[in-house]
């Protein structure tokens, strides 16, 4: 019997916002949706269509009051049926956002998996409906299971499964890798490695493992565990990506590292540079390399960690784009404000002729607020440039210093020229009389 499909934008828009809805307490996976159809004559008609809270121009918000209504949203956009469909989807606990991170990669295989969300010993109803209307197909590089059981998560009735399970974040995380590279036919030649300690310093892996379908694979306070050394070496000299700080992955763990593969570190010295450092990075084998206008982005709060895994399928369909974090909800953190500005579009002429930015922004107002999105929003939006670019100073040659003058010769004063020099008006002076010789007497 064929399912009914849920309009997308009722799926998309789990606001929590003006529409009544802030502050409800109706359990987790609750979605809540905006009016369809509301009418001129309603004073609130703009508020209640879910404007500007669940869009703006330049921002879409997944408006969820926690992850397992964002997981399931951000699945039916990614996915809004007809043809697309995924293969499987991969639930995972909502407290384990350790292997919530690490399933990310799924989506980057061709499993094409999103990860949807369980709560202990059970299947949220949003996460259930969810299923039901993705339909899943199968995979069959997964044995034709519709849904991949990551950890503990339990088993929804009426779906082909397979189980991913591991005694620790390591193993775990070892065990979805194992699972890529037999849906692949072959390891990755590249691999993330991520804290298993701060969640907020990992979370932007997520994204990227989505997109490219590279493991994350864990480390921890005491070094390298065992099972991420035996991981490292299924992909036999894999080039290793060390995300996060000095602080917190130290240099005795990428001594370790660079016996089993090359080490590059990536990352900033807290949540949200570090984020916009792995936005921006990219050596030509791997990164985002976000240093110009015309991408996407997902912005989510860094206190939600399993948010990075509801959003991942974001970075990888539609508009590509990296994940940042913001650490509080009523602030635009400044290494995300300069970021935006240094990505912000132009235009000379036709602004049609430009190119375009957009946000997808995670979680309701407690996550961020409309005031951030507006501000967001401006900063996205692509804006005239001046064509003509700045004349250079040239700066002017100083003058050379004029020849001083030869001295004049000085003329004689006229009171002192001699009386008897003869005036050029003067009458020529008679001669004078030859004097006669005289004989003395």
């Amino acid at each position: 019997m064929p399912r009914r499909a849920i309009p997308l934008a009722a799926l998309l828009a789990v606001l929590m916002m003006a529409l009544g809805a802030c502050g409800r307490d109706d359990g987790p996976g609750e979605i809540f949706s905006p009016d369809l159809g509301i009418e001129g004559t309603e004073e609130n008609a703009a508020l209640e269509l879910g404007f500007p809270t669940f869009a703006t121009k330049n921002t879409t918000r997944v408006g969820g009051a926690d992850p397992i209504a964002n997981a399931a949203a951000v699945a039916r956009a990614s996915f809004p049926g007809d043809q697309q469909r995924p293969a499987a989807v991969a639930l995972v606990d909502v407290g384990d956002w350790r292997a919530s991170i690490a399933a990310s990669s799924l989506m980057g295989t061709d499993l094409k998996a999103p990860v949807l969300f369980t709560d202990g010993d059970d299947i949220p109803a949003a996460t259930q409906r969810a299923l039901e209307e993705l339909e899943p197909s199968g995979a069959q590089e997964a044995g034709g299971a519709q849904v991949i059981l990551i950890g503990d998560a339990p088993t929804p009735s009426g779906y082909e499964t397979t189980e991913v399970r591991g005694s620790n974040p390591a193993a775990l995380a070892r065990a979805i890798d194992a699972l890529a590279i037999a849906a692949q036919g072959s390891p990755s030649d590249t691999v993330v490695i991520a804290t298993a300690e701060q969640a907020p310093f990992a979370m932007p892996a997520a994204g990227w493992a989505a997109k490219s379908g590279d493991p994350v694979l864990y480390v921890n306070d005491d070094g390298v565990p065992r099972e991420t050394r035996e991981a490292l070496r299924s992909h036999q000299q894999p080039r290793i990506y060390v995300l996060g700080p000095t602080r917190l992955i130290s240099s005795k763990v990428t001594k370790v590292l660079r016996e089993l593969g090359t080490v590059t570190r990536v990352g900033g010295r807290d949540p949200i540079s570090n984020a916009v450092e792995f936005a921006t990075f990219n050596d030509g084998q791997f990164g985002w390399g976000l240093v110009d206008a015309g991408h996407g982005l997902v912005l989510l709060n860094g206190s939600n960690p399993a948010d990075a895994a509801a959003a991942a399928p974001l970075s990888t369909s539609g508009k590509y784009g990296p994940l940042l974090l913001v650490d509080d909800a009523e602030e635009l953190p400044g290494p995300v404000r300069e970021f935006l500005l240094d990505i912000q579009p132009g235009f000379d002429e036709d602004p049609v002729r430009g190119v375009y930015n957009h946000a997808w922004i995670i979680g309701d107002e407690t996550a961020l607020t409309t005031t951030v999105q507006a501000q967001i929003d401006a900063l996205l939006e692509i804006v005239p440039v001046d064509p003509t670019p700045p004349a250079e100073e040239v700066e002017e040659p100083e003058p050379e210093p004029e020849p001083e003058p030869e001295p004049e010769e000085e003329e004689p004063d006229d009171e002192e020229d001699d009386e008897d020099a003869p005036s050029p008006t003067d009458p020529a002076p008679e001669p004078l009389p030859i004097p006669t010789p005289t004989t003395p007497q």
